[in-house]
């Protein structure tokens, strides 16, 4: 051991605020001993004290030793992580940085896969309780009208507001391309989705346990309501005024339905 060692026992007993006394206590090592170990006049160190010290200290014997810092990341490699790291290390510059990307690219695969909104579960469903059919999708014939649900409690278009099938209605529609695709409509509060949608527009949404990147949804979280544009990880406003939902702050999240528009106020 180097002249050093005792002084890194003595860094180490400063930050941990101990006293001789007590690093004597807890080491076992008598005070007289641990004393004239500290002053550096110990005639002979024994290794079985120095152990003692780096237990009672709870540090690594190798740093007070050799002065080598402890590795705190406590990773524990599998045998292809320790193939995969060999074989990074082959590598020169470019393929070690084509390595990176691709490792990044996956990473956000991944994210979006662990993020992405969950099929409703029955809790959920009490937003919808009845199984909506799809008799209108792809008729191929248009013009007319027909009915549609309209649930009168909003999706929230702010902080969110608990949806109740219970109070849904009929109301009728023109028929077309757009409105044929969907199966309920939902009438909005708030101004997050502002300047496009407006507090008490109604929406025609078709049903769908999930969405695109970048499409407009109806989605739960932990039983509210929200009309946003799905983000990967998150729920986007589009009133600049509205931060970031992050999906992973919530333990119940699902997609309920897919935006097709909304309908044109008379």
């Amino acid at each position: 051991m180097g002249p050093d060692y005792v002084e890194r026992i003595k860094e180490i007993k400063s930050e941990k605020k101990m006293t001789n006394e007590a690093l004597s206590n807890l080491s076992g090592i008598p005070l007289g001993t641990l004393s004239k170990l500290l002053a550096g006049i110990s005639d002979s160190v024994k290794l079985s004290n120095i152990v003692a010290i780096c237990d009672a200290l709870d540090c690594s014997l190798d740093y007070i030793v050799s002065g080598i810092p402890e590795n705190t990341n406590n990773f524990t490699l599998e045998g292809d992580e320790i193939r995969l790291v060999e074989e990074y290390r082959r590598l020169d510059s470019h393929g070690k940085e084509l390595v990176m990307m691709v490792a990044g690219k996956e990473r956000e695969r991944v994210s979006r896969v662990e993020y992405a909104p969950a099929p409703a579960t029955r809790r959920e469903s009490a937003i919808i309780t009845a199984p909506i059919t799809r008799r209108y999708r792809d008729s191929g014939a248009f013009g007319g009208k027909r009915e549609i649900d309209l649930y009168d409690l909003p999706v929230s278009a702010g902080t969110g507001e608990y949806l109740d099938s219970a109070n849904a209605e009929k109301i009728s529609i023109n028929r077309s391309p757009a409105t044929d695709g969907a199966d309920y409509a939902l009438r909005i509060s708030g101004n997050s989705m502002e300047p496009k949608y407006h507090n008490g527009d109604i929406l025609l949404v078709e049903t769908a346990d999930s969405v695109e990147v970048g499409e407009l949804g109806i989605f739960i979280l932990d039983g509210d309501g929200y009309f946003k544009i799905y983000g990967g990880d998150c729920l986007i406003s589009l009133n600049p005024d509205y931060g970031k939902i992050m999906l992973k702050d919530f333990s119940e999240v699902a997609c309920i339905g897919k935006v097709r528009g909304k309908l044109k106020k008379k």
